[in-house]
């Protein structure tokens, strides 16, 4: 079976990834607008029509947008824990509520969604609730871990089983230390449920390597304490550092904050 991915959005500004096959797909996030992910689909070939759930991995507002639009007015049933549901309804950002759309997950139960197997793990952070996904598909082993304070059992737990990783590289501390940021911002941001830097992904990431893993995907860098080439540049380093080398044994890739990213096929 062939695996289709692709980040509509990857940033502070907006969050959304889509993984499908030929006949249907399914949301990772949706905190870019219903217009957006409907061109950004048609404009790779994707049907919108043809997305059968939404996953939400927390309830701030560069990850909901639209999530109750998806599920209230197109039917798209949305799965996440009870407790990011009741965020999300209390959440200004997102101001179509979801009723009947509502569908719970459980940290570490796995729903299986035709080809799909997904099971939701505990993510460090500050929202009202907080979950990566490790999803199967066939042979295929997806895992998404975004918005994530520190590295914990669980995170290492699914991510070293995953071929596929999309992993947050936020900010690089020099940047971030002398920007402009108010100082309690700052801390959040580094704070162990704040955001990973590239130091701690790139050593975390070199931690796990396994030879069965393909793709590294990088997301969620931030607008002002960030660049992608700095981000790839880091973990690249510090996988070569330990004989791993980006292009020959894993791929390496630095998504998009407001763009969309390539299309990827995988099987």
């Amino acid at each position: 079976m062939k695996l289709t991915f692709l980040s509509l959005a990857s940033g502070s500004s907006g969050n959304c990834y889509y993984l499908g096959t030929d006949t249907y797909g399914i949301l990772i996030d949706a905190g870019i607008g219903v217009r957006t992910i409907k061109k950004t689909l048609k404009d790779y070939g994707l049907s919108f029509e043809k997305i059968i759930a939404l996953f939400i991995t927390h309830d701030h507002a560069d990850h909901i947008k639209s999530a109750g639009v998806l599920g209230e007015k197109y039917n798209i049933p949305v799965y996440t824990t009870e407790e990011v549901h009741w965020g999300m309804n209390k959440n200004y950002g997102m101001t179509q509520k979801i009723y009947q759309s509502k569908r719970v997950v459980k940290k570490e139960e796995t729903t299986i969604l035709r080809d799909f197997k997904i099971t939701p793990f505990e993510i460090p952070h500050d929202g009202t609730d907080n979950v990566g996904y490790y999803i199967e598909f066939g042979d295929i082993r997806f895992c998404f871990a975004t918005d994530l304070g520190h590295i914990t059992s669980a995170v290492t737990k699914y991510m070293s089983m995953a071929d596929y990783l999309i992993i947050e590289a936020n900010y690089d501390l020099e940047m971030l230390r002398h920007g402009s940021y108010p100082p309690h911002l700052k801390s959040r941001i580094i704070g162990l449920n704040g955001h990973l830097s590239n130091k701690e992904c790139a050593e975390f990431l070199t931690s796990i390597y396994h030879e069965r893993m393909k793709y590294i995907f990088l997301c969620h860098l931030s607008r002002d304490n960030n660049h992608p080439e700095l981000a790839f540049k880091t973990i690249e380093y510090s996988l070569l550092q330990n004989d791993i080398r980006v292009g020959k044994d894993v791929e390496l890739v630095a998504l998009k904050r407001s763009h969309p990213s390539e299309i990827y096929f995988f099987e």
